[in-house]
């Protein structure tokens, strides 16, 4: 295909007029999506809290825990490892060395072994990726299970509409399909 003088022409002639406004507009797209970025490193840097929705403080036994949703919005698809919710968790500092594990679960455990996903992180805030299931009954509790030290357990619970709104009309809306 060989270009003919004319749309040589054109060509040159349209790079002169607009190679300025192409050169804004690379500069401007990435200004436009530094606000949703700032707030992404915000999060992760911990300069607004434990995440972006504080579900509440609670007693649990002897220590006071405080949960959060990490993001809003409903649980993320990993494929064939299923729904995943993420959550985030604070302790007092007192009760930091004195806390040896802590899991949390949605619906009430069975057992210790049965007690959810694992918290990790620095002893002030800690992740837990929460599997959702989406078949049998859909629980509507989100449980915390805490292991000192001395091996006493204590657990406490948070109603799902109160814990993650956007988690159960998520399941909601996938039970139904069923």
């Amino acid at each position: 295909m060989t270009i003919t003088p004319a749309k040589q022409h054109f060509i040159a002639a349209w790079w002169k007029r607009y190679r300025f406004h192409l050169s804004a507009l690379f500069i401007l797209i990435p200004v436009g999506f530094s606000p949703s970025f700032l707030a992404s490193v915000a999060l992760s840097s911990g300069d607004v809290g434990l995440g972006s929705r504080i579900i509440g403080s609670q007693h649990v036994g002897p220590w006071q825990v405080t949960l959060a949703e990490w993001r809003l919005g409903g649980p993320v698809s990993m494929g064939e490892a299923g729904y995943i919710k993420t959550f985030t968790m604070g302790v007092c500092e007192t009760c930091a060395s004195e806390i040896r594990a802590a899991y949390l679960r949605l619906g009430k455990p069975r057992s210790l072994r049965t007690a959810g996903a694992l918290f990790y992180g620095t002893a002030y805030r800690q992740f837990s990726d929460v599997n959702i299931p989406l078949s049998g009954r859909a629980a509507n509790e989100l449980w915390l299970t805490l292991e000192g030290w001395d091996g006493s357990v204590y657990q406490a619970q948070w109603p799902l509409e109160s814990a993650s709104p956007d988690t159960l009309s998520f399941i909601q809306k996938h039970t139904v399909r069923r």
